[in-house]
């Protein structure tokens, strides 16, 4: 069993050992190699100044890069990846790169803080070449925040980026050659197998092989399962939780599953939010415009869709979308394992239906379910907020009578929730406006929401029964209106 970590560092290999298990990739990056452009800011991955490039190798051997929060991913994570900061983007002569050369060029920093996270964010959207359109570079930075320009000049620095002229300079490595260094380094003898890091109070577990790891879990339930971080990261960062045994996804091959078996889509346990949004843009387009409202492209890029069901947040998005179109999630303990409807999964707060030692090894998703898919997710703020209320509903009509209405609402109560009151109401009832008028009045029986900082019980309740009705007028006018996303242009048909 390996006993250390390998990757690229700004093209160079590197092997740690000895660290703690739940030493930050930041932490390390400023405390052994005094990389300090990747900077501290929120601690909780919202404010994008510690943003590194990740790149992992694709079937074809080519880098896919992503960009990462290192202050709440784990350094273990690393392993088996290429990592570049804004310190090495710059040329061995001293030449800017690209992206640095336009983001001097259109005045994009006063202070200077967050600017390494806004480099090296356009860097990746720059190396996959997308993202930089003038429709696109707000969903691009909506991970990245800064207090002192206003955000025009990086977005016109952006902008420049787009054109194909800006890959024709040099920018002093070759990507290609990450890329062979990457895969020579994962070629080695013992690269493939298990490794385990160990320090004095806690230990950082990565199985290799499906089979380990749930015997490893059966064994040691009181283990925290890890995936992208995303929310693990601030027990750590936050409140200063010791995790004991990690206990981590990501090295799995089986977990990175995401196909389709039948008439269903099964996302495995590894899939983390961006890769399941990129598989579904041709089938939900509903859903696939509320993950660009998931979090922001970095926590996208680690999070997974298996973590967010895990973690049985009443307000997470993701879930009632899943429950509205009818998914299953599949839960293993050792060698057994079985499904379950993902509505009858979560109990009550912060409980769900695993057993110890049991672990959601995937979800599955039927893909002809929805004709009549909705998605509303009610914010403070349009990019990184969680939701006050957020609905996702979903129908039939067969010879213009509803069947097999789902209307499930995050928010609510204390976990996802279908609105069963409200359901009877819409159930073999012709589509008109009075009927989803009634089934609106009617969530009173089924919810009595909480009051907190995102909304009191009477607005959440208010809001709730206004989606239903708008859900109603949307379907019997044929027309979705949104103020982002596909439905802007009937908003804009209005005006």
């Amino acid at each position: 069993m390996r006993q250390d970590i390998r990757f690229l560092l700004n093209g160079k290999p590197q092997q740690v050992s000895h660290m703690s298990a739940d030493m930050t990739f930041l932490s390390w990056l400023r405390e052994q190699p005094h990389l300090r452009g990747t900077k501290q800011g929120c601690g909780e991955g919202d404010c994008g100044a510690c943003t590194v490039a990740m790149g992992r190798l694709d079937d074809s051997g080519q880098l896919v890069w992503r960009p990462v929060n290192t202050c709440i991913l784990f350094l273990p994570m690393v392993d088996g990846s290429a990592i570049r900061t804004v310190e090495g983007l710059v040329s061995a002569d001293g030449n800017l790169h690209p992206v640095q050369r336009a983001m001097v060029t259109a005045d994009a920093s006063q202070c200077g803080f967050c600017t390494p996270g806004f480099v090296m964010t356009l860097y990746t959207a720059w190396q996959n070449r997308q993202g930089l359109q003038q429709d696109e570079i707000n969903d691009t930075l909506a991970g990245n925040l800064c207090r002192c320009t206003g955000y025009k000049s990086i977005v016109n620095a952006a902008l420049t980026l787009s054109s194909s002229d800006s890959h024709t300079s040099s920018v002093g490595y070759s990507d290609s050659k990450d890329a062979s260094a990457l895969a020579e380094l994962c070629a080695t003898d013992d690269f493939d197998k298990d490794f385990c890091i160990t320090s004095d109070d806690n230990s950082f577990y990565a199985p290799s092989e499906p089979t380990t790891f749930a015997n490893f879990y059966a064994d040691n339930p009181e283990s925290v399962i890890v995936a992208g971080a995303t929310d693990v990261g601030l027990w750590v960062t936050k409140q200063h939780k010791a995790l004991g045994q990690i206990l981590w996804t990501g090295r799995v091959s089986e977990f990175a599953r995401l196909d389709i078996a039948g008439d269903q889509l099964f996302v495995g346990p590894a899939i983390t939010h961006q890769q399941f949004a990129e598989s579904i843009s041709n089938k939900f387009p509903e859903l696939t415009e509320l993950m660009r409202r998931f979090a922001a492209p970095q926590v996208r890029s680690s999070g997974t869709v298996c973590g967010n069901i895990a973690n049985a947040s009443p307000i997470g998005d993701l879930p009632p979308v899943l429950i509205a179109l009818g998914s299953k999630v599949e839960l293993t303990r050792r060698e057994v394992v079985r499904q379950l409807d993902l509505e009858k999964f979560f109990i009550a707060y912060g409980q769900t239906d695993l057993a110890d030692g049991e672990f959601v090894s995937g979800v599955f998703v039927p893909v002809d379910t929805a004709s009549y898919l909705r998605c509303y997710k009610i914010s403070k703020r349009f990019d990184q907020d969680i939701s006050a209320v957020m609905f996702a509903a979903n129908l039939d009509i067969v010879d213009g009578v509803i069947t097999r209405p789902r209307l499930v609402f995050g928010g609510m109560a204390g976990t996802p929730k279908r609105a069963a009151a409200a359901e009877s109401v819409l159930l073999r009832s012709t589509l008109d406006i009075e009927t989803f008028q009634a089934a609106a009045a009617a969530l009173v029986d089924d919810f009595k929401p909480l009051s907190d900082m995102r909304g009191s019980a009477a607005y959440r309740m208010a809001t709730a029964q206004n989606l239903l009705v708008k859900y109603g007028l949307e379907l019997s006018e044929g027309k979705t209106v949104r103020l982002a996303g596909a439905g802007l242009a009937t908003v804009m048909e209005r005006l």
